[in-house]
């Protein structure tokens, strides 16, 4: 069975927050981890520390999910 992921990524305690969505955690992480994308938004701001993630078993409930986190992220400016 697939699963799809939501996870949050930052770069320190307190720091720059990146929310995400993948079908595969390990080799996302792995991507943020190594700069895989240099000129991407967790590159720029050195984000490679997983402190979240939720697992679905449908691809479009962790779309509604990650949708409701970046709401809930800039709500909080």
């Amino acid at each position: 069975m697939k699963y799809w992921y939501v996870y949050i990524i930052t770069n320190k305690p307190k720091g720059v927050l990146y929310i995400g969505m993948t079908d595969n955690i390990d080799e996302r992480v792995k991507e943020h981890k190594l700069k895989m994308f240099p000129k991407s938004f967790t590159a720029k701001y050195n984000c490679d520390k997983l402190v979240y993630f939720e697992e679905f078993v449908k691809g479009n409930e962790a779309e509604v999910r990650e949708r409701q986190f970046k709401k809930w992220k800039e709500s909080g400016r």
